[in-house]
């Protein structure tokens, strides 16, 4: 755990994975059969996560694939505008590049009938490659983030597998966000294998219920798959559980944690904000369970704000919530 603290406290994440583009009916509460506004910003679980680390006072840079077109250059923009390197961001190019385009999704700020519809087809992060990784220069980072997404398809899926391999033998922690999307994936059989070996190779692996069942065969195997990860190989295991909040797992012990009772506007982005509350806090030298209820609490207030990236919290907006709302909630 210490060689896994010493990495995450540097504070600088290479986060490997998607952004895309996303839009969102406004005002919140609009159905997007009746918009007649659309904001436009960035998203993608990687792309959320390295925007979130920095608004929290980290350094991140994204290490993906975008399409060469006015939508790619766009996403790559935005991220610069953020704060977020994107050196490691490069356009598809070679035969069918132009075939290829950027993840778009478009979704409500609303919960009740809430509708989010996302474009994959000939996805652009898809084609980031291990020539990609290779290229990247690992020392001015301390640890290595990927999302489940990027494992979904081939070349990124080999791509994603060799980072992490390089993290491992260059001693650098390697954080693994299960972050299972059906969609992406060819078949369910091939999601369950490809997300086990990814988990077999991080030094930290969060995840929700539904995906540590899915990647052991059954909703009702789903913790001892996180308690075996747990005393087998990772350092800390988180297993979120919505509205009843996180069981974190570090060898034998286990700490169970509430949530921060808010009006939620949406249900997207949670995770992604989770992850980096939980990380900056960690490289803030907090102690752990401290750390995964900052997550808990960024998580809080992106469900309460529109959009993904844009609603991710800065550090004086965590503080005053944490100092304005009661809590964490436990609930059975």
């Amino acid at each position: 755990m210490d060689r896994v603290l010493s990495g995450i406290g540097r504070n600088s994440f290479l986060v490997v994975g998607r952004v895309g583009m996303d839009t969102f009916p406004e005002p919140p509460g609009t159905a997007i059969e009746d918009a007649e506004l659309l904001r436009v910003d960035i998203g993608g679980s990687a792309a959320n996560i390295a925007v979130g680390l920095v608004k929290l006072g980290g350094v991140a840079a994204l290490a993906t694939r975008v399409s060469d077109d006015a939508v790619g250059r766009y996403c790559v923009a935005r991220l610069r505008r953020y704060g977020v390197s994107a050196d490691h961001v490069h356009p598809v190019s070679g035969p069918g590049a132009s075939e290829r385009r950027n993840s778009f999704a478009i979704y409500e700020s609303r919960l009740e009938g809430h509708q989010s519809v996302i474009y994959r087809n000939g996805a652009a992060d898809f084609e980031m490659d291990a020539a990609d990784m290779d290229a990247v220069d690992l020392a001015p980072y301390g640890a290595v983030i990927a999302a489940g997404t990027v494992f979904a398809a081939e070349p990124s899926r080999s791509a994603a597998f060799h980072g992490f391999k390089r993290a491992r033998a260059a001693g650098m922690p390697v954080i693994f966000d299960v972050d299972y999307r059906p969609y992406s994936w060819p078949s369910p059989e091939v999601a369950s294998s490809v997300l086990s070996e990814a988990g077999a190779l991080a030094d930290i692996i969060v995840g929700n219920e539904e995906e540590f069942g899915f990647m052991a065969g059954g909703i009702d195997r789903g913790l001892d798959m996180a308690r075996d990860l747990a005393r087998t190989s990772a350092a800390m295991v988180v297993y979120k559980m919505g509205h009843r909040g996180a069981i974190t797992l570090v060898g034998q012990t286990e700490t169970r944690t509430g949530i921060y009772k808010v009006q939620a506007l949406k249900p997207t982005g949670a995770g992604d904000s989770f992850m980096a509350g939980l990380l900056s806090s960690l490289a803030d030298g907090r102690e752990l369970t401290e750390a995964v209820l900052r997550g808990s609490a960024c998580a809080s207030i992106v469900v309460s704000r529109p959009g993904c990236a844009p609603a991710m919290p800065t550090r004086l907006e965590l503080d005053a919530f944490l100092a304005s709302h009661l809590g964490p909630e436990l609930v059975d």
